[in-house]
C-alpha cells in the first residue's frame, strides 16, 4: 500500500539528443525498502538514480517524494542523498570533517556538526578513525566513511550508485552485510544500482530489472529469480536455461535438471567441477545449450564427460512459460 513517503516515478524519461536513456519509466519504492536497481551497462539504472538525487535533469515526467514534485529542486533540498562510486572524500580532511562538510555548508556550528559526525560515525562502526585522513584508510574504511557522509543529513531516500564494486570479494560480502544492517536500523529507503545479481538478491527486499532504457521486471527478489518474465531476465539473473518445448519458450532453473534415464536428448559439451555441486553443460538435438547443476555426489555416482549422451528430465510445472 503506498504512503506519503514513498518516492514515485512518474512516466520518467531521459534524452540525450536522439537518444533515449531512460524511456517512460513508472514505479513506486516503497518507503524503507531496500532495492536494487540491476541491468547490464548503457540500461539506463545509473540515469535514473542520478536524476533522482538531481545529479541529471528530468526530460519528461516526475520524481515524486512525500506528494512533492522533487523533480525541478537542486540536490540538497530534495531529502535525498547519494553515495558516490568513487567515494570523493576531501583528502585534506580529517574523517570527522569529511562527513561533516555537508552541515558546513549549511551552517550548522562546529559543535553541533561534529556531534551528527560523531553519531554516524558510531553508527559505521568508525569512531576510533575520526581523526585520520582519508589517505591513512583501507578502502572499506572509505567506503564507511562516505556512507556516514551521505547519512549525516538524515535523507529519507540513500541512493548508492555501485558502491561495492571497488571492494575486492571477501570485503564486498562483509560491507553488504553491513548496508543490510544500517537500512534497516534507520528504517530509510536505499535505492543501490548494481550489475551484480549476487548482489542484489543478497541486498534486496525488491529487485528492478532494466533493459534498453525500460523495466523489464520488477518486484520481490526471490519472485525475480524464481519466475522471471522474459528471456531477457531468465538470461540476466542467471541459474536458469532458457529452452524451446512445445513451440513456447521456457526457463527452467539449472538446479532443476536431473540425469535420468528418459527425457530431453543431449550430448554432454562441458563439466566442471563446483564444490558442492558440478556444473554440467550439454547441447540438445535442437542445438540448444542446457546448464544442469548436478549435486557433486551425485554426479562422482555415475560421472558423464565430454561427447557422453545423457537424458535431461525435470519435474513437470517446473519449467517456467516466458512472455513472447
Amino acid at each position: 500500500m503506498r504512503s506519503g513517503q514513498d518516492l514515485e516515478l512518474v512516466h520518467l524519461t531521459k534524452r540525450y539528443g536522439d537518444t533515449v536513456a531512460v524511456r517512460d519509466v513508472n514505479y513506486v519504492f516503497h518507503n524503507g525498502t531496500y532495492v536494487c536497481l540491476l541491468g547490464p551497462s548503457g540500461c539506463g539504472k545509473s540515469t535514473t538514480l542520478r536524476m533522482i538525487a538531481g545529479h541529471e535533469s528530468v526530460s519528461d515526467g516526475s520524481i515524486v517524494l512525500d506528494g512533492l514534485d522533487i523533480a525541478h529542486l537542486p540536490p540538497a533540498k530534495r531529502g535525498t542523498a547519494m553515495m558516490f562510486q568513487s567515494y570523493a572524500l576531501f583528502p585534506h580532511l580529517s574523517v570527522r570533517d569529511n562527513v561533516a562538510f555537508s552541515l558546513r555548508m549549511k551552517g550548522v556550528d562546529k559543535a553541533s556538526r561534529h556531534k551528527a559526525a560523531d553519531e554516524m560515525l558510531e553508527l559505521v562502526h568508525m569512531t576510533s578513525f575520526a581523526q585520520r585522513l582519508p589517505a591513512q584508510l583501507s578502502g572499506g574504511q572509505q567506503q564507511r566513511v562516505a556512507l556516514a557522509r551521505a547519512l549525516v543529513t538524515k535523507p529519507r531516500v540513500l541512493l548508492l550508485d555501485e558502491p561495492l564494486s571497488a571492494l575486492d570479494p571477501f570485503l564486498r560480502i562483509k560491507v553488504r552485510a553491513e548496508l543490510k544492517r544500517l537500512q534497516r536500523e534507520l528504517g530509510i529507503t536505499f535505492i543501490h544500482v548494481t550489475h551484480g545479481q549476487d548482489e542484489a538478491l543478497a541486498l534486496a527486499d525488491e529487485i528492478v530489472v532494466m533493459n534498453n532504457a525500460v523495466i523489464e521486471q520488477a518486484g520481490a527478489a526471490r519472485d525475480v529469480w524464481t519466475a522471471p518474465k522474459t528471456e531477457f531476465v531468465a538470461r540476466f539473473m542467471g541459474g536458469h536455461n532458457v529452452i524451446s518445448l512445445d513451440g513456447a519458450k521456457v526457463a527452467l532453473r539449472a538446479d532443476e535438471v536431473v540425469l535420468g534415464d528418459h527425457g530431453l536428448s543431449a550430448t554432454v559439451t562441458s563439466v566442471e567441477y563446483q564444490g558442492a555441486h558440478v556444473a554440467m553443460t550439454s547441447m540438445t538435438e535442437a542445438g540448444e545449450e542446457v546448464l544442469a547443476l548436478v549435486p557433486e555426489g551425485t554426479f562422482y555416482a555415475n560421472p558423464k564427460n565430454p561427447g557422453d549422451a545423457v537424458s535431461l528430465a525435470w519435474d513437470e510445472g517446473r519449467a517456467h512459460r516466458l512472455q513472447a
